[in-house]
């Protein structure tokens, strides 16, 4: 099953293209396709449902088992900083990349569009985009509250200041068994993510039918040149991410992007991080990835290190400047990417947030709604590929690290041996 799952999950793509399309061809007017896309969307939405159904008990199971095996408050500290750092740089590097290709592809340059000069609503809330409740957001009144809003961010700090706890007291005979029980817990909550896992084609069927019947083929026509400059420019990023990876894990990142490509198949088909979550943990853990560093990186990368959404908000803001005639100077772009750098990491608790980010930035370099709509049009198709990259480059980041981690471990054991035979030379 499990082999040919990412073959069902492409079976059930094409399927749903061809069936979209019927239904689109079909349809005798908007409501009646927005009717029956609707009716698709329920396959999606089951699906989706059991997926939220164990993302939370799964990253606090992951997480806290991971933070409570280390040996200790550093070990924290150090993986934490090596990680954070990976993602401001992998970050930088997705905003720029999209700045660069922007202005060399010149994706909305001939359309010529005129702003009304009137209040346009694009149905965002960009009220929740400010500093202060980005930061309060991120620490939880109730974990059982933030485990039923699925909100990673406030789960992750519970089970950070958890698991901490766990491993201090961890020698406790009475903690050793909260600690059993947990690390029990993750086996089992990754067995109930390969029966989830198997209704996988299903939904993907689904989420391509439900978004072809309402927009048709026709919109790759209308968006074309966007589109296609979009996804050109992910497949940098990727190539990117891929060199990256490659200087520090060798030919195995070959064997990385082998192992998680059934993840990010679900994430493009789905245009749901959290479809592929459960999965992604499931792979980076059989392709030998520690399990504390799976735990602790990849749940905060889920939240700060979202390649594919930071390009396209660089890309996306120039091209709504392009289409309306609004000229940005080198330098004012360049304080635009560090606004969105900040901006964005508020984003994982945002519905929508790579839209939001946009549209909440557009205001303060005068670039009017009517271009966030233009793009809020095909914002579904744009949403499958930088989905399917924030996972590839949560991949490769979770991998390298653990990498750093390995080759530290073998360093400190090389160290204790050469240290053991002085010892024994002395006596």
């Amino acid at each position: 099953m499990k082999n040919r799952l990412t073959l069902y999950i492409a079976v059930g793509m094409v399927l749903g293209v061809v069936a979209g399309y019927v239904c689109h061809a079909s349809a005798p007017d908007a409501a009646a396709a927005k009717a029956m896309a609707g009716n698709f969307s329920i396959i999606t939405d089951i699906f989706l449902r059991l997926i939220k159904m164990i993302i939370a008990p799964l990253v606090f199971a992951t997480l806290v088992s991971g933070l409570a095996g280390m040996e200790s408050g550093q070990d924290v500290g150090r993986i934490g900083l090596r990680t954070v750092g990976w993602f401001v740089c992998a970050s930088l590097v997705s905003l720029a990349l999209g700045l660069v290709l922007a202005n060399a592809l010149q994706p909305g340059a001939g359309l010529h569009m005129v702003a009304s000069g009137s209040d346009v609503n694009t149905g965002l809330n960009t009220a929740g985009l400010n500093f202060k409740d980005i930061v309060t957001h991120a620490f939880p009144t109730s974990l059982l509250d933030a485990m039923t809003r699925n909100d990673i961010l406030q789960i992750l700090v519970f089970s950070l200041f958890f698991g901490l706890g766990l491993g201090a007291l961890k020698h406790d005979a009475r903690v050793k068994v909260v600690v059993q029980a947990i690390d029990g817990m993750v086996p089992v909550m990754l067995r109930l993510t390969d029966y989830v896992m198997r209704v996988a084609p299903f939904g993907v069927f689904g989420a391509i039918a439900s978004a072809v019947t309402l927009r048709g083929l026709g919109v790759l026509l209308t968006y074309g040149k966007l589109i296609g400059s979009f996804y050109l420019g992910l497949v940098l990023l990727w190539a990117a991410l891929v060199g990256v990876g490659y200087l520090f894990l060798g030919k195995q990142v070959g064997a990385l992007l082998k192992a998680v490509r059934e993840p990010a198949m679900l994430a493009f088909s789905t245009a749901s991080s959290e479809a592929a979550y459960p999965r992604l943990t499931e792979q980076l853990e059989k392709f030998g990835v520690d399990k504390k560093v799976v735990g602790f990186t990849l749940p905060l990368g889920y939240v700060f290190n979202l390649d594919g959404s930071m390009m396209y908000q660089s890309f996306a803001a120039i091209f709504i400047a392009q289409a309306f005639g609004i000229d940005m100077p080198l330098s004012q772009q360049i304080f635009m990417l560090l606004v969105l750098m900040l901006s964005s990491k508020g984003m994982a608790s945002v519905p929508r947030g790579s839209v939001v980010v946009v549209a909440a930035v557009a205001p303060l370099f005068h670039l009017p709604a009517e271009g966030v709509v233009m793009v809020l049009a095909i914002d579904q198709i744009l949403d499958m590929g930088r989905t399917m990259t924030n996972v590839i480059g949560n991949s490769v980041a979770t991998a390298v690290i653990a990498k750093w981690e390995t080759r530290r471990s073998d360093v400190s054991a090389a160290a204790i041996t050469e240290f053991e035979q002085l010892q024994s030379e002395v006596q």
